[in-house]
């Protein structure tokens, strides 16, 4: 009778396999070059889809186990028909996804127990810059606030919140980064 192998898990986390990982790549940095990949196309009036299938990691290329299908609108204000989150409601929602994720995976590595965790993000734009009224008034978001709410061992809140700082979006959106576009004619 075959018997299954039990990982130890902590906050959810396969601490075997997460440990497998660093451990590969402690020996071998290079696998650690990645490329994520979306593809999007315009559906019609402000509504698009993204599609996301494959991805580039550990020296090859891997295919999810399923496409996964994001769409994006606008809401009636914006001349949307509201079928779907905004794009900049998107970009909230990868930061507390990649913000979560880094947080309870790093926790988990170094023993902190989390019970249960959610998060709350609003982030401020003035409509004046995205829609060129006002040239002087930014385009994107000028602030974001998340307050995340923690239930674990009171000492570690200070500990958590450096964790955050592992987060690819979070440092993606606090130091930028570099985008080209490219538009081919079809």
């Amino acid at each position: 009778m075959a018997t299954v192998k039990e990982s130890k898990r902590l906050n959810g986390v396969d601490l075997e396999v997460l440990n497998e990982t660093i451990s590969a790549l402690q020996n071998d940095p290079a696998l650690g070059k990645s490329q994520f990949r979306a593809r999007n196309k315009w559906v019609s009036g402000n509504h698009n889809r993204s599609t996301i299938s494959e991805f580039y990691t550990a020296k090859e290329e891997m295919t999810h186990k399923q496409s996964f299908e994001l769409h994006a609108d606008e809401p009636p204000i914006l001349a949307g028909n509201d079928e779907a989150p905004n794009p900049v409601e998107h970009l909230l929602n990868a930061l507390a996804s990649c913000v979560t994720t880094s947080i309870v995976a790093h926790a988990a590595v170094r023993g902190i127990e989390i019970e249960e965790m959610e998060a709350e993000l609003e982030g401020d734009i003035d409509l004046n810059g995205f829609l060129g009224l006002d040239m002087g008034v930014p385009k994107g978001y000028t602030d974001i606030r998340m307050t995340y709410r923690v239930k674990t061992d009171a000492t570690n809140a200070a500990k958590l919140r450096s964790l955050a700082d592992f987060s690819p979006v979070y440092h993606t959106i606090t130091n930028g980064a570099k985008v080209d576009i490219d538009i081919q004619p079809m």
